[in-house]
């Protein structure tokens, strides 16, 4: 059984985004920090324990191919977490505005 990733931040190849709208079987659009949204998808492995909503702040990694347009959702935060990334430096507050 897999177990659900503890609290991380995202990566030089990761950026944070905010889920726009949820398209169905796994897939949605992703509003990223890097001002591009991306259609993006849940991973199998993950999907078993990750629920999303309209609005969750999520981590998200481009992929090789159409970098620009597509990307999969690697992690969650919940609203508990939010504290930590404006702690941290991150700006979600411009993210979220544009929901």
């Amino acid at each position: 059984m897999t177990k659900p990733p503890t609290f991380r931040f995202p990566s030089n190849d990761e950026v944070l985004g905010v889920i726009t709208q949820l398209l169905g079987f796994g897939r949605m659009y992703v509003k990223c920090m890097d001002d591009k949204i991306r259609l993006c998808v849940v991973k199998g492995s993950l999907s078993r324990y990750l629920w999303i909503n309209e609005g969750d702040i999520v981590i998200v990694k481009p992929w090789d191919i159409e970098k620009d347009k597509k990307g999969d959702v690697m992690y969650k935060y919940e609203k508990n977490d939010w504290g930590r990334l404006r702690a941290k430096g991150y700006n979600i507050d411009k993210l979220l505005s544009g929901v």
